[in-house]
């Protein structure tokens, strides 16, 4: 079995990328387990609390309008969005 000319360019950057990620771990260290376990927390509470703050406003929004529960989902929807994206730049900065 040979294989396609654009699987082996796949496969070559593949190998090519994990030998760079093998050379920045001898050099940098690797992580610790607590540094990894710490990033998960942090990443957590980024997620958390702007979905918890976007309860908090929404009810508050419900009872100011009476609109049932409107404006809780739709600012659950935007602080668990807003978290994410926090965390996904926390992710970023940390793989640099």
């Amino acid at each position: 079995m040979t294989l396609r000319p654009e699987q082996n360019e796949d496969l070559h950057e593949s190998v090519k990328r994990r030998e760079r990620i093998s050379q920045i771990a001898e050099r940098e260290g690797e992580r610790t387990i607590g540094q990894n376990l710490a990033l998960m927390g942090s990443v957590g509470w980024l997620v958390v609390l702007p979905a918890v703050a976007g309860i908090f406003l929404g009810r508050w929004l419900d009872a100011k309008f009476s609109s049932g529960v409107f404006w809780t989902g739709a600012c659950i929807l935007l602080g668990v969005s807003f978290g994410v994206w926090l965390g996904w730049k926390r992710i970023k900065e940390e793989n640099k």
